[in-house]
C-alpha cells in the first residue's frame, strides 16, 4: 500500500468514528451506481463524501442550528429541489444538504448544479465531484434524474447572492431550465426557502473584481478580513413545501414556461414570508 492510500484509509477511519453509527449504517446502506473503484459516472465516492458528511454535520448542528420544516415533504426517488440563493457564498447549499442528511428518517444525498467556472478551480473541482456535486448542465441533470436522484437548483444564480443587502428575502428573476427539465423528465419540484443565510455574510459585490478573476460575485465584508471566508453564525430555518407536478411540453415558448416558474417562485416568496414571521432573531 503506497503513503497515499494508506493516509487516505487512515482519514477514512477517523471520519468514521466521528460519525453516529446508526448515522454511519444508514448512509452506506444508500443505493449507489458505483464501478469496482468505487466512483460513479459523475465521479461520487461515498467515502470521499463521508468528509462532506462531517462538514455539513458541524454546519447543521454547531454554527447554523438548522431547524427544518416540512421535510417530509420530500419524496422519494426523482425530485428537483428548487430554492432561494442568498448569503455571498452558497453556503445555503450546505445547510439544505445537511437537512437532507440528518432531518430525515432515511439520509439523502443531494447533487447541487455548480456554477460553470468551478471546474477551473485546482482542488475545488476534485472535491465536489467527489462529493457528488456537478457542473449545472441539462444533461447531467436529465441523467441524474433519470437515476432517481435529488437535485439542488438555485434558479436565481449568482443574481441571488450578488444582490444588495438591502434587498435581502426578494427573490430574483429565475432560469426557466428547472422547469424544462421538470417536464422532460416528469420530476416532481419541491420548492424551499432558506430563511438566515441573508444575513450570514452582508457584503458588498464588487462586479469588476469578479469579472477579473472570472466568478459570477466577488463580494466585500465592510469589516475585516473584508472577504467572506467565514459566515456569521446566523440561525437557518429551511422550508420545504408540498411537492408541485406540472405536465406540458418542455420545448414549449417561454412565455409559457415563464408561468409554469411563477407558481414555484410565488410559493418559495410566500414561504420566506411566513418564516420572516416566525423567526424571533436573526442568531437564535
Amino acid at each position: 500500500m503506497g503513503a497515499t492510500s494508506f493516509l487516505k484509509e487512515r482519514l477514512f477511519r477517523w471520519v468514521d468514528s466521528r460519525l453516529d453509527p446508526d448515522f454511519r449504517a444508514k448512509f452506506k446502506a444508500l443505493p449507489t451506481r458505483q464501478n469496482e473503484y468505487g466512483y460513479d459516472s459523475f465521479g461520487f465516492h461515498r467515502e470521499d463524501a463521508k468528509i462532506a458528511v462531517l462538514i455539513a454535520r458541524f454546519f447543521h448542528n454547531d454554527w447554523f442550528r438548522v431547524e427544518s420544516h416540512g421535510i417530509e415533504n420530500v419524496p422519494a426517488g426523482r425530485v428537483l429541489l428548487i430554492a432561494n440563493h442568498s448569503g455571498q457564498l452558497p453556503y445555503d447549499g450546505i445547510g439544505i444538504g445537511g437537512a437532507m442528511l440528518f432531518d430525515r428518517e432515511s439520509p439523502r444525498v443531494i447533487r447541487a448544479m455548480v456554477e460553470k467556472f468551478i471546474p477551473t478551480l485546482p482542488f475545488v473541482s476534485y472535491l465536489l465531484a467527489r462529493w457528488g456535486q456537478i457542473t449545472g448542465t441539462p444533461e447531467n441533470c436529465v441523467r441524474l434524474l433519470e437515476a432517481e436522484e435529488a437535485i439542488l437548483v438555485f434558479p436565481e444564480g449568482a443574481r441571488g447572492i450578488s444582490k444588495p443587502f438591502h434587498r435581502r428575502y426578494q427573490l430574483q428573476e429565475f432560469g426557466l431550465g428547472f422547469m424544462r427539465l421538470a417536464l422532460q423528465t416528469n420530476t416532481p419540484v419541491v420548492p424551499v426557502a432558506v430563511i438566515g443565510a441573508e444575513e450570514q455574510l452582508p457584503g458588498v459585490n464588487i462586479a469588476p473584481l469578479a469579472r477579473l478573476v472570472g466568478a459570477p460575485a466577488l463580494p466585500i465584508l465592510p469589516i475585516p478580513p473584508f472577504l467572506p471566508i467565514f459566515p456569521f453564525p446566523t440561525k437557518y430555518r429551511i422550508y420545504f413545501g408540498e411537492p408541485q407536478l406540472f405536465t406540458g411540453d418542455p420545448d414549449d415558448d417561454d412565455e409559457v414556461i415563464e408561468e409554469k416558474v411563477k407558481v414555484v417562485k410565488n410559493r418559495i416568496q410566500s414561504m420566506i414570508q411566513v418564516g420572516l414571521k416566525e423567526r424571533k432573531h436573526i442568531f437564535w
